[in-house]
């Protein structure tokens, strides 16, 4: 009788254990589901791993390239846990950045960034907001003819003498057309719409990364999110633009609750390169040739790749020459878009004195991790300077290969 309590009580405890282990298991599984992306890139003839506490294989993949398709995440290699695309891509080697550069551009149109009254002898309005025009608004024609800078709109609105006009913009990247009806302001003697804008910008950035072409240029990422209207916050889209030369000459150290930036000078007689696109994960040109020849390229990093823990961010704090300094990536976060990917960590007690860590123009310095570049940092934390986030350099390559196909 005695031992048959004792199997009851062993059995017990055997099941208990079991079913505790089933819960374990389950969780685990669940919050893989919802913490590792839905797609990952896998360099052929390498073998495929995904950085995890918990042993996670992915299976059902081949390694032909180029060739994207569907694949199997399971947990100790048996239980699934979720079902991703895979695309296997050849080994990818860049040059790493690090330098400053400065960017001026020509908008697609010019941007609102103002609404006021104008002063008629009948009262004060705004004819513009009358009409539905928003601040953020890029018009691109009115009356039938182009519109590139704030001289061409007021060609324009003084052309209507008057009479009410279509005016076509684009927000949120959709065109719409709407009419205005200028009035004549009795303080400054012309026909208005009571709208200011911005047709072009200048700032400086990092460069993440070069890649050479095959007709002698360099094809060059960097800044990692887009520009954006200072007053507005919306994406700048972009008409022309050129790469300057830059040099940082000072540095503001950032505090909780401060930004700092850095502060350089570039040369606006002539460019050293073109910008071809301003996107959401950052701003993408041509050289007329790689700047530091006698570097060596590196492996570009994918998300698999990166690990919790140290790293190094290249960035200039005065001339143009980088430095790596280390840093702590401390959180990953999957996904093909958007730029808080990564959260980082300054760590390296040279660069905290110089700057106080991230600071603006900081924003495109490559990350990175065992000998691959994994990311580029995008944003401070205001609150907490030596903090901040960054894209992953796959998201990045991605935009460069899209540019490299058209």
């Amino acid at each position: 009788m005695q031992t048959l309590q004792i199997f009851k009580k062993i059995a017990w405890r055997i099941g208990a254990a079991l079913a505790g282990i089933m819960v374990f298991v389950g969780g685990a599984a669940g919050y893989y589901a919802d913490a590792l992306p839905d797609h990952y890139y896998w360099e052929a003839d390498k073998p495929f791993s995904i950085a995890a506490a918990l042993p996670v294989t992915i299976s059902g993949g081949e390694t032909t390239v180029p060739v994207s398709q569907q694949a199997e995440v399971r947990l100790f290699g048996m239980i699934p846990v979720k079902t991703v695309a895979l695309t296997a891509v050849a080994p990818t080697e860049v040059f790493v950045g690090g330098e400053p550069f400065g960017i001026r551009m020509l908008m697609a149109g010019v941007m609102v960034v103002s609404l006021g009254d104008v002063t008629t002898l009948s009262g004060d309005c705004c004819p513009a907001k009358d009409a539905g025009i928003a601040v953020g608004d890029v018009i691109q024609e009115i009356g039938g003819r182009q519109v590139s800078c704030n001289a061409d709109l007021q060609t324009a609105v003084s052309a209507s003498d008057g009479q009410a006009v279509p005016v076509t913009f684009l927000r949120g990247g959709v065109r719409q057309t709407v009419s205005v009806s200028p009035v004549f302001s009795s303080v400054h003697g012309c026909y208005q719409t009571g709208m200011w804008v911005r047709d072009s910008t200048a700032g400086i950035g990092t460069v993440t990364y070069y890649l050479p072409a095959e007709n002698g240029t360099v094809r060059f990422a960097g800044l990692g999110h887009a520009v954006c209207d200072p007053d507005t916050g919306e994406q700048i889209p972009l008409a022309s633009g050129d790469v300057l030369h830059a040099d940082v000459t000072d540095v503001l150290a950032g505090c909780a609750g401060r930004p700092g930036e850095l502060r350089g000078r570039f040369d606006t007689d002539s460019a050293i390169g073109t910008l071809l696109s301003n996107s959401a994960s950052g701003v993408f040109g041509v050289l007329s040739a790689l700047p530091h020849p006698d570097r060596d390229p590196i492996p570009l990093g994918y998300q698999q790749d990166i690990r919790l823990g140290e790293a190094e961010m290249y960035t200039t704090v005065l001339g143009d020459a980088p430095a790596a300094y280390t840093i702590e990536i401390e959180e990953i976060h999957g996904g093909a878009s958007g730029t808080r990917n990564l959260v980082v960590h300054v760590t390296d007690e040279t660069l905290l004195e110089k700057s106080g860590g991230i600071v603006q123009g900081m924003s495109g310095s490559p990350i990175v991790q065992d000998g691959r570049l994994v990311g580029a940092v995008t944003h401070v934390f205001v609150k907490d300077p030596t903090r901040g986030y960054g894209i992953l350099a796959e998201n990045m390559y991605a935009q460069t290969a899209s540019e490299l196909c058209g």
